[in-house]
């Protein structure tokens, strides 16, 4: 691989004319319109000395490093208007083994007597160059350098008189304070100098593709400075960071993109993984599912890696929420127990997150039926809270429809869904449900009507009602009892037996037992009938009169207990009557009235004799006016008792 090579060209020209030509009466000599001057080159690129003589006469000739060249076919050519005066060189395929070094273009004299020799102005300070590690960096080649380290990187100026300033920028910051420099004479010109700069720069990967200046400062520059830039080439191993990551619930069917944003250089390839598998889920940088399904669910590693190492691995949990679906409540539609049977149904579903479970039994509708969602309202009754419905003794009470109710919440939204319904038919022994009181109260001279629900599959064959040594069949009565037929409960194969007793007596009152048979069974169970005699006028007359009576006499305890408290407090000396004013006025706004007549009359009047209370009536309400010795600081104690509460002793 060839290197980019700067071919320095520096050309002295030395030409020496010495011609006398009169032609037409006029005078000419040899003299330059254009020198050679510094050129560079990339290896195996073709480039062109300039040099153009006016009024040429003589021969042209180049030099190298003191030494002639000669014209060779396809590597050094002469400019084809040589008689016009052009004598540049074409220099072909050039390279830094052969031609690399300081260029002479000469033209001889116009004849041995003319002296018109011109020499030109060596062209010796030269653009600056950037070395790294023993190495010029070449135009747009990087200067490649790991994260971490330290870069001593050198820039050399040739050939400057004085020498040249060098300055460092990286991208426009100066980070000239950085580096340290000298300038010693050029080994082969010792009039000119070679300045060298190093600069100790530490870099990380925040350096990474900036662009480093080393700017030479110099009079001879056209522009004053020549400067030569590398592009900085920072390697490090490779970081990620998770991007997309849901940080709300993950329903199934949305989409989900999950970036592996990695930063690295030089480039690190990228690896997903899914834990507990073995393949490759991803090999680009983002993991997309569209959409995502349930099946997706799981732990996921994204993890970078080039040649200098690889990156920490970040992990990611996608936990996709579903709701529940129902797969099965079981085999049969119907199930027939037994009574006191067990039964048991399991509702299996799938939902995430877990699900609640319910089983909830369809209760009768008004008029008989069952209640369904599809009549508006349905009526249910929750059997159990778990995936299992385990009925240990089945009753008539679980005879119906069963449906199982599946429950979880998505994103703050309550999700369900319901089976189809199932059921029990209860067989055996009839049954009188235990519901209701254990005694039904009638009022002596009434009609008294015992009520209970027999359930039974098959029907009841005997039903009778039993108390003492009586029996009254289902639609048989006896006297004034009567047992009416079986009536039609709500619920299936349920029935409502009644007794009716007319016109009870307090003999009437004992236990009524219900007894009902069948080929299956039998049961029995007992109502209490509780007789009460009325409540006299006079007895309620009594009562009233004694309550109304023991009113008065607590009232009248109250007041003559208030009224002695008060004389034994007004009977103290140290009450003047002077204070009397201030203390009506205090009276009168707290009860927020003015003083009656009478109370005027009597705060004006003259009492040498002790205190005493007097009772002024007002509208609505009674004033109390105190008259007598009492200190203005216990009046305001007991204004404020006589207000909030019963006086109390001071």
């Amino acid at each position: 691989m060839a290197k980019v090579l700067s071919v320095k060209l520096i050309v002295i020209v030395s030409l020496q004319l010495h011609i006398m030509n009169y032609y037409q009466g006029v005078h000419c000599l040899q003299r330059f319109e254009k020198q050679p001057s510094y050129s560079e080159v990339n290896p195996g690129e073709d480039i062109k000395l300039d040099c153009i003589i006016i009024s040429k006469k003589g021969s042209c000739s180049w030099q190298k490093d003191n030494k002639p060249v000669g014209i060779y076919l396809k590597k050094y050519e002469g400019a084809k208007n040589e008689e016009e005066g052009d004598c540049s060189l074409w220099i072909r395929a050039a390279t830094l083994e052969f031609d690399d070094g300081q260029w002479e273009c000469q033209v001889t004299a116009s004849d041995f007597t003319t002296q018109d020799a011109l020499t030109s102005t060596p062209v010796r300070l030269v653009r600056p160059r950037i070395e790294f590690r023993g190495t010029q960096l070449q135009p747009g080649q990087n200067l490649t350098v790991s994260a971490g380290d330290r870069a001593a990187i050198k820039c050399l100026s040739r050939h400057g008189n004085p020498p040249s300033r060098l300055e460092w920028y990286l991208d426009k910051d100066d980070v000239t304070a950085a580096s340290s420099s000298e300038s010693l004479p050029e080994s082969d010109n010792p009039r000119t100098w070679l300045t060298t700069s190093v600069l100790d720069l530490p870099l990380d990967k925040h350096h990474h593709d900036r662009t480093l200046y080393c700017v030479a400062v110099h009079e001879s520059y056209p522009t004053k400075s020549q400067y030569v830039k590398a592009r900085l080439d920072v390697t490090y191993p490779p970081e990620v960071k998770l991007i997309g990551v849901p940080e709300t619930d993950l329903e199934e069917g949305e989409t989900v993109i999950l970036k592996c944003e990695t930063d690295a250089n030089p480039i690190a390839s990228v690896v997903w993984r899914r834990a507990g598998n073995l393949d490759v889920a991803s090999l680009e940088e983002s993991l997309q599912f569209r959409p995502i399904s349930r099946k997706d669910s799981g732990t996921y590693t994204c993890q970078a890696r080039n040649v200098l190492g690889s990156s920490e691995p970040l992990t990611v949990q996608l936990d996709v929420k579903y709701p529940p679906s129902i797969s099965s409540v079981g085999r049969d539609k119907m199930t027939t127990a037994t009574l006191f049977s067990p039964v048991t149904f399991a509702c299996e579903a799938d939902a995430n997150p877990t699900p609640n479970y319910q089983w909830l039994q369809r209760l009768p509708a008004a008029g008989g039926g069952v209640s369904s969602a599809a009549d508006g309202v349905e009526t249910v009754l929750v059997r159990s809270s778990d995936q299992m419905l385990i009925l240990r003794n089945v009753t008539y009470e679980h005879q119906g429809e069963y449906v199982c109710r599946v429950t979880n919440t998505i994103a703050g939204t309550h999700r369900f869904a319901q089976s189809e319904a199932v059921s029990i038919q209860v067989v055996g022994a009839p049954q009188i449900l235990r519901e209701g009181g254990e005694e039904v109260i009638a009022a002596k001279g009434s009609d008294a009507t015992l009520r209970m629900v027999v359930c039974a599959d098959p029907r009841p064959e005997i039903v009778s009602w039993e108390w003492e040594s009586n029996q009254v069949k289902a639609g048989d009565s006896t006297g004034k009892y009567q047992a009416h037929e079986l009536k039609k409960d709500g619920r299936e194969d349920c029935f409502e037996s009644r007794l009716q007793v007319g016109e009870v007596e307090p003999a009437d009152a004992r236990n009524y037992d219900l007894l009902v048979k069948s080929d299956r069974g039998f049961d029995r169970h007992s109502l209490r009938l509780v007789v009460h005699e009325p409540v006299s006028m006079m007895t309620l007359i009594f009562s009233a009169t004694g309550c109304l009576l023991i009113s008065f006499l607590c009232v009248f305890c109250a007041i003559h207990w208030t009224r002695s408290d008060k004389r034994r407090f007004l009977g103290r000396k140290d009450y003047r009557a002077a204070d009397l004013e201030s203390e009506k006025s205090d009276l009168n706004s707290m009860a927020g009235q003015k003083p009656s007549r009478m109370e005027s009359k009597l705060l004006h009047c003259n009492h040498t004799g002790p205190g005493e209370i007097i009772y002024s009536p007002t509208t609505g309400k009674t004033s109390h006016v105190i008259i007598g010795g009492s200190s203005p600081e216990a009046m305001k104690v007991r204004l404020a008792a006589m207000v909030l509460q019963p006086p109390t002793r001071v």
